[in-house]
């Protein structure tokens, strides 16, 4: 039974929903951290092409009363339960800035500076949209939104939406199709934590693998931090680390991989029939094995976006699950064969990653018996296939620009999100990081290793991987 609860508000009565698993994950961070613009995500997609921005602001309201997930609020009832709600139209008006006569850095940094103001967290739009203008004649959207309501696949498909829309009612373009109902996929997903059948089945998988025999920490700085605490805990048997941190001040550092290796790797995905996202696991679970002594039990935390059906797909909200993906990779294992071990293990993962990660984490941590902030993952990875440039793309040969802009602060050391770039598909690498847990040379350093990891085993399958440690 769905327990939602009817409210007023300002007069009228609305019905509250209970927060999802996936939303409950930040508003526990939240709830523990005082930065309440952990939440934020700030970015930005802009058009070199001349723009009617009335036509524009028309669109971005269209877009606000297709997706339900931009007009969610948030309340809080008298026990502390946060409910959630929908408002039935948004006709905020959208501001315009023009910067075109800025430095062009100096634009985004005044963005940066707006996504990093927290947003009221009751009874309040959770979404901050503004049309620019910037230098070079490029034309577009600031778009801010809090992560309860929208994850990146929620914001690429928003930008999208919008952009059709715009160039449907310009230039005669095809008209976006209609949307899925983000309540539909919100009763789905609490039907499922209702004590459901697959619920008890992703349960068991889960208790069975926290009984498995104890993983091994890897950190992307090598094996400093757990050979420190194993002193400080006089346990050289120690296997976890404490990764958490009293200081969340971040930054994004965002490396960019050119037009043509990024499509060698695509090709070689394409080739052997694996996802992309299995070859970057590939290539971080290996830069991780090098950098702590070629170890061969490495996990990491890995996104799973849910978005299997057309429901999840096209309905918006947040929905990514975090979870470990944990492979032990012998040294005599081709490239290729790897790859395989890593897509098995997804495929449980992907299985089973409705479960809620906070219960997950709460339960391993008893039955582990890890300190508090002990984790075995010291890298979470997301990548961003949505980002992928297609022919329905509208207005395909005008140059486009798109931006994330960090917000200033972290829940996680580090957090690499991999999107392609929507001007020529490269493949951009988005490193968000907690500023004292790594530095710009350490940073370029691990984006060095993951370069030539993956090159060394595109060019080769069948090379081992213990060949490739040697390499590199």
């Amino acid at each position: 039974m769905i327990n939602k609860k009817e409210f007023h508000v300002n007069g009228v009565t609305i019905t509250g929903y209970p927060l999802t698993a996936a939303q409950r994950i930040h508003n526990y961070s939240i709830k523990y951290c005082p930065y309440h613009q952990l939440l934020n995500i700030g970015t930005g997609i802009y058009i070199q092409n001349e723009t009617d921005f009335d036509l524009l602001k028309e669109a971005i309201h269209e877009a606000y009363n297709r997706w339900e997930s931009m007009r969610l609020r948030f309340l809080q009832d008298t026990d502390g339960t946060v409910y959630q709600y929908l408002v039935p139209f948004d006709d905020r008006d959208i501001p315009f800035y023009d910067f075109s006569h800025w430095n062009e850095e100096d634009a985004h940094n005044e963005m940066r500076k707006w996504t990093a103001i927290p947003f009221k967290r009751f009874h309040s739009p959770m979404n901050q949209i503004v049309m620019v203008k910037l230098p070079d004649g490029y034309n577009g959207m600031y778009l801010k939104v809090d992560h309860m309501t929208m994850d990146s696949s929620s914001i690429v498909g928003f930008d999208k939406d919008v952009l059709e829309i715009y160039c449907a009612k310009r230039y005669g373009l095809t008209y976006p199709k209609p949307l899925h109902s983000y309540i539909k996929a919100l009763e789905k997903d609490l039907a499922y934590e209702d004590d459901s059948p697959a619920k008890a089945r992703d349960e068991e998988f889960w208790m069975k693998e926290m009984h498995s025999p104890e993983p091994m920490y890897t950190d992307f700085n090598g094996m400093g931090r757990l050979i420190r605490q194993r002193q400080e805990n006089h346990n050289p048997e120690q296997r976890s680390a404490v990764v958490t941190s009293l200081n969340p001040e971040a930054s994004i550092s965002v490396y960019q991989l050119e037009k043509e290796p990024s499509e060698r790797l695509m090709q070689f995905c394409k080739e052997n029939h694996v996802p992309m996202v299995t070859l970057l696991l590939m290539g971080l679970r290996t830069v991780l094995s090098k950098f702590n002594n070629d170890e061969k039990d490495v996990s990491i935390k890995s996104c799973v976006a849910r978005r299997g059906t057309l429901l999840e797909k096209y309905s918006g909200g947040t929905r990514i699950h975090f979870f470990p993906l944990r492979t032990i990779i012998e040294p005599e294992t081709t490239f290729l064969d790897a790859m395989k071990v890593i897509q098995e293990e997804q495929n449980k993962l992907f299985r089973h990653a409705n479960y809620d990660p906070i219960e997950y984490t709460m339960k391993r941590a008893k039955i582990r018996k890890l300190q508090p902030g002990g984790s075995y993952e010291s890298i979470s990875l997301t990548y961003q296939p949505l980002t992928l440039k297609d022919d329905t793309l509208p207005v395909p040969d005008i140059p486009y620009k798109s931006f994330w802009y960090t917000n200033g602060v972290a829940a996680q050391p580090l957090y690499l999100t991999v999107m392609h770039r929507v001007e020529d598909n490269g493949l951009n690498f988005n490193f968000e990081y907690q500023k004292n847990a790594v530095t710009d040379y350490e940073m370029e350093y691990l984006y060095y290793y993951l370069c030539r990891v993956l090159f060394r085993g595109i060019e080769d399958a069948n090379r081992t991987v213990g060949e490739i440690l040697n390499m590199i």
